[in-house]
């Protein structure tokens, strides 16, 4: 025992080789200088370049929600209308109704069907505002695509209980969908221009835009968007080209009972056949057209979906709803207080009242019953395209007054309703009227004019008069998409009236429309200050936490972060 406490112990030498370089004192300096330039500022970075590239992405990301939203609307009102139109031409014909659906009453269900398209958006006035806010404006948009979509569908089952409340949610779906495209159009321009001046104090402290500060940015993209989305005339005839052409009688058919055409007839055609098709088309491929239909619809909500950007940024969109649901859904009807709002309101309800005489009136009483069936699809092609290229002239309020593409287009329209308030045509036996194609083609292209004109004038005012406060676009446009609903309600109600008394409906609605707009420029010329509603101040909820086991520990680290500033 004593020569073992007398042993010495003996530890193992450290192995001989590869040594720990940290121990070496140079080579750690080194290793931290190192880290030292990787952390510290390269000489290579230039943060005023960086900056520039970072708002040239935001700007390009702007161009292309607007491009989006474009393509969006038109691929899904072309959708829309094209289905509409020959649905509505094969449910006329008795041989489909009584052959495919002959105790279905397939007339009775498109009548109700266009009563809930119509009459449905006259109390959009009570929810759009409400519903734009709750969902946000990309997301109206979204589920409003989502709706036409749902139209679509329900053609594969042609049934009471499928049409019928599908179109009820397209009349619910329209005003929502209309001034959600507005709003965000105009906002964007707002974002462009705060993308473009992100150096100046009043944009990156977000205060109110100066006054007419983005006002050449709202031209623009309203113009962009009508250019894109009137070309949903000219696609919306692709089925009826295409497709169900083929399958009509000729003109001495269905014409046969027809005496007048034009100013003289009461109605839209009497004495129009209630046969017009040749042979009844293949159910097969009326559900290939509809499948091809529903892929397009699907296609606009994914756009929508994917390629459109917010409207607002995150904190923006709480303060919007923050004001309180009460407040939001009284908004739309105080702003009616301003008398720019109120003096608007007669052009509101006449751009309504001539894009469904342009698609119902003009082209059915005058082209259809003059040129046969056949020739639908061109008038409305030659309408859409006129649209579409004319659109393009409202970028001349950059260099004019904007009243000129408002003015202009009233001018147009005046003419020819008076023009077609003295043109008929008496139809006579084993007679050609194909003289008659140029002169109608070009009042249909002059219509068109007058109204790109108009839809786009109208847009871009109500975006320049309210381009600085960019909480109430949602409730201008509300406004004006629900007074162009009334009106489409009034067309859809007078029908069976003479088309002379519907030509002085629409001259007498024009002219107002015109003296009301005069006196709100005259207003404005003279500094008239408009009554606005108050917005009040986002209400944010203050949650409060108590101070538990569980947040303790989060409470002595505030304090020691506190303490360690100090």
């Amino acid at each position: 025992m004593e020569a073992a406490d007398g042993e010495e112990q003996h530890f193992a030498p450290p192995p001989i080789g590869d040594m720990n370089e940290l121990l070496n004192p140079g080579q750690e300096e080194n290793i931290q200088g190192q880290m030292e330039e990787f952390l510290g500022p390269h000489s290579e970075y230039n943060e005023e370049e960086e900056e520039k590239k970072y708002y040239r992405r935001k700007r390009l990301g702007v161009i292309k929600n607007v491009l989006a939203a474009s393509f969006g609307a038109m691929i899904v009102y072309s959708v829309y209308v094209g289905l509409l139109q020959m649905q509505l031409i094969l449910h006329y014909d008795t041989t489909y109704r009584e052959v495919k659906y002959s105790n279905l009453g397939l007339e009775d269900i498109d009548r109700k069907m266009l009563m809930g398209i119509n009459v449905t958006p006259i109390v959009g006035l009570l929810y759009t505002a409400v519903l734009i806010r709750f969902l946000g404006t990309k997301w109206m948009m979204f589920l409003a695509s989502g709706i036409y979509a749902l139209f679509v569908s329900t053609n594969y089952w042609e049934r009471y209980y499928t049409l019928v409340p599908s179109a009820i949610a397209i009349g619910v779906a329209i005003v929502p969908f209309w001034a959600s495209l507005g709003n965000y159009i105009t906002r964007m321009a707002q974002l462009y221009y705060e993308y473009v001046n992100y150096e100046k104090e009043h944009v990156q402290e977000q205060k109110k835009l100066p006054k007419g500060a983005c006002h050449s940015y709202i031209i623009v993209f309203h113009s962009i968007f009508n250019i894109i989305f009137h070309l949903s005339f000219v696609f919306a005839e692709f089925p009826m080209c295409l497709v169900l052409n083929r399958y009509l009688h000729d003109d001495k058919h269905t014409l046969y009972n027809v005496k007048f055409c034009g100013a003289k007839v009461s109605g839209v055609i009497p004495g129009f056949n209630t046969t017009v098709l040749t042979s009844l088309p293949r159910s097969m491929l009326l559900i290939q057209v509809e499948s091809v239909l529903m892929g397009f619809a699907f296609l606009s909500m994914i756009i929508f979906l994917v390629l459109c950007g917010a409207a607002h940024r995150p904190t923006e969109e709480i303060d919007l709803r923050s004001i309180g649901w009460g407040n939001i859904f009284q908004l739309p009807f105080k702003h009616l207080r301003d008398y720019r709002l109120r003096l608007l309101c007669p052009f509101f309800i006449y751009s309504g009242f001539e894009i469904l005489f342009a698609i119902t009136g003009f082209s059915l009483t005058y082209g259809v019953c003059i040129l046969g069936l056949k020739n639908l699809w061109l008038l409305v092609v030659v309408y859409g395209l006129s649209c579409s290229v004319f659109s393009s002239l409202s970028l001349l309020i950059l260099r004019f007054p904007r009243w000129v593409c408002l003015m202009s287009g009233a001018v147009v329209h005046f003419i020819l309703l008076v023009v077609l308030m003295a043109f008929s045509v008496q139809r006579k036996e084993n007679q050609t009227y194909s003289e008659y194609m140029g002169p109608l083609l070009v009042i249909t292209a002059l219509w068109g004019l007058g109204s790109a004109l108009n839809k786009t004038g109208l847009s871009t005012v109500i975006g320049m008069l309210y381009a600085e406060e960019k909480e109430r676009l949602d409730f201008v446009y509300t406004i004006y998409r629900w007074w162009e609903a009334i009106a489409i309600f009034i067309v859809y109600l007078w029908s069976n009236m003479p088309m002379r008394a519907k030509l002085a409906i629409l001259l007498a609605t024009l002219l107002v429309a015109s003296y009301c707009y005069w006196l709100m420029e005259r207003r404005l010329a003279k500094d008239l200050r408009p009554r606005l509603p108050r917005i009040p101040r986002p209400r944010h909820k203050v949650i409060a936490f108590s101070l538990t086991h569980e947040n303790f520990k989060y409470k002595h680290l505030l304090h020691m972060l506190q303490n360690a500033q100090n």
